[in-house]
């Protein structure tokens, strides 16, 4: 469904008209708009084609698709970063329960799958977590982090032919080489150490470049752009991790770019 819907043209007609006061014109195409953005966000096509009778109600009916547009995607953003968090901390109970109750009260169906969609991640992940066996259809980092967790516990590490090729897959993203790999996985106890190796990168990484970002952005709207730029330069003089290079290089490149002509 996501790949079919383009909320663009309704925002900006939602911008034009409930915020810069412009009449609502209801032109055929804009009716259309209307109606496709309204089945969009679960509104129904009599209650849509009602609506468009009139323009007051036409105007309501365009600030309501606007709400849950934007309703939805804050209330989604917020428990997504939250269950990540706790997913992160080994609470993944608490990431499904967050994931139910945006469903409880979501009704954009875009919304609805990607929570669903979540909501399978963090069942499939509190299965690996209870039986030690990866589920090739989960991401790869998130089944580390539990089958950390899992030792943690006390568990024991299943050494298997799939955890080898996990561990194989993930190592270069966390910028460890093959030889250093080859070697870890020649035993369980270096198999362990080397996911212990990738996931502390990777926290340390992410942290790290969060609060970068939070410096930079702050630097930025004061006017110092060059001490914005700096806080990227420090972290890739320290940084390893591929993904948060790149990420920060190309916030090095934003600051390095002309600004827009007015």
């Amino acid at each position: 469904m996501s790949d079919e819907i383009n909320w663009d043209p309704i925002r900006d007609l939602a911008q034009r008209v409930l915020e810069r006061s412009e009449t609502l014109k209801l032109s055929e195409d804009t009716r259309a708009l209307l109606l496709k953005s309204a089945r969009e966000v679960a509104i129904s096509e009599q209650d849509a084609e009602d609506a468009l009778r009139t323009l007051p109600t036409a105007t309501t009916l365009l600030r309501e698709i606007r709400h849950r547009i934007g309703e939805g995607s804050r209330r989604l953003s917020r428990a997504r970063s939250r269950a990540y968090e706790l997913r992160d901390a080994g609470d993944l109970d608490g990431a499904r329960q967050l994931m139910r109750d945006a469903l409880a009260v979501e009704v954009v169906p875009l919304y609805r799958e990607q929570a669903e969609t979540l909501l399978d991640q963090f069942t499939g992940l509190s299965e690996v977590l209870a039986t030690g066996r990866l589920n090739p259809d989960l991401p790869d980092r998130p089944q580390l982090a539990v089958l950390a967790q899992r030792i943690q516990q006390g568990q024991s590490l299943d050494f298997t032919e799939d955890l080898r090729a996990l561990l194989r897959r993930t190592a270069p993203t966390a910028a460890i080489s093959e030889a250093e790999t080859e070697e870890a996985l020649k035993s369980p106890e270096g198999a362990e150490a080397i996911m212990g190796m990738i996931l502390s990168r990777f926290r340390e990484a992410q942290s790290r470049f969060l609060r970068s970002m939070y410096r930079m952005t702050s630097l930025r709207d004061s006017g110092d752009l060059e001490g914005a730029r700096q806080q990227m330069r420090d972290v890739l003089a320290v940084e390893v991790v591929p993904r948060y290079r790149e990420a920060a290089e190309e916030q090095l490149r934003g600051l390095d770019s002309p600004p827009p002509e007015a």
